[in-house]
């Protein structure tokens, strides 16, 4: 049973070696897989919030990486092509959810965190659109799960495409759900593919707000919602390495330490996948995700790689 003190022990020591730097995303997240899925997790709560401040301090450690006129001048390339990707997504989870019949809120929430930021875009809609704790639940569920086949998939996918790195991270940010796998799969790709799925992935993200307040004004709703404030700690961390340069020295550390961190939460996403969850997903959800994913993903690299985005 999940909770005994050797399964909290064996997490525990899993947790410990993915810090090393010889442990790279794929390990971390298959470990963190085979551990959910064979023993469970224990801490399942426990590991859940503390994934998402760990990502959010490790995204914000990335700025130190990054020169900030590059994240402005990939943030301005990316504008034109994410509002384009979005709306497609958003048109193309319609048709599948009426295809497959999947619940209407469900199906806006598994086409919202498609289009936008995975499982922060769905905990930001649910409120505003009503959605029950299951439909938000099973929407989580199934982004989660796509999450982690694509931390494994688009690596291998990419090599095979022959994309180079700032294709391959354009490509992670405008198909992948989360930002943790973008990260991710970005990370084990390359540097440069890192820099760039980070920062147009954190564009998209900022489009949470505007589709959630759109949403909430159709919906009469008064929710209010949160701005992503690591959002603005990466845009910081970016700003103080290109004014101060001459501190690399403390810059590039920083910077290392949050692409091991990465590593670090990639192992606690995957262990908090249950087959309790993947039970709970259910076929019609599931199939209007793995739909959505595959249109979003063929036409995304088709358009990149025939160089209508670049």
């Amino acid at each position: 049973m999940p909770g005994s003190a050797v399964h909290k022990a064996l997490l525990a020591g899993l947790l410990l070696i993915c810090c090393l730097p010889i442990v790279s995303a794929p390990m971390a997240l298959t470990a963190g897989l085979v551990f959910g899925l064979v023993i469970g997790n224990p801490w399942k709560t426990t590991t859940s919030t503390w994934s998402r401040r760990l990502l959010q301090a490790s995204v914000v450690g990335l700025g130190f990486g990054i020169n900030l006129p590059v994240i402005l001048k990939i943030s301005k390339d990316a504008f034109f092509y994410t509002v384009i990707s979005i709306s497609f997504t958003m048109l193309a989870g319609w048709l599948s959810g009426r295809l497959f019949k999947t619940p209407q809120r469900t199906s806006m929430l598994i086409s919202f965190g498609t289009a936008i930021c995975g499982g922060s875009a769905i905990a930001a809609m649910a409120p505003v659109i009503k959605a029950e704790s299951e439909e938000t639940g099973v929407a989580l569920a199934t982004v989660f799960t796509l999450n982690s086949i694509a931390l494994i998939l688009f690596p291998p996918l990419g090599n095979l495409l022959g994309m180079g790195q700032q294709q391959f991270g354009l490509w992670s940010a405008l198909a992948i759900h989360d930002t943790s796998s973008v990260v991710g799969a970005a990370a084990a790709y390359g540097g440069l593919a890192l820099a760039v799925g980070t920062t147009v992935k954190l564009t998209r993200a900022l489009w949470i707000m505007p589709s959630v307040l759109l949403a909430a004004w159709f919906a009469k709703s008064e929710r209010k919602v949160p701005f992503p404030l690591f959002i603005i700690g990466f845009l910081f961390a970016a700003a103080i390495k290109t004014v101060l340069p001459q501190l690399d020295l403390i810059w590039h550390p920083l910077n290392c330490i949050a692409r091991q961190s990465l590593v670090v939460t990639l192992f606690l996403i995957g262990s908090g996948l249950s087959r309790e969850v993947l039970a709970r997903t259910g076929i019609k959800p599931l199939a209007h995700g793995i739909v959505l994913w595959i249109i979003v993903s063929v036409a995304s690299a088709a358009a990149i790689l025939s160089g209508w985005i670049s």
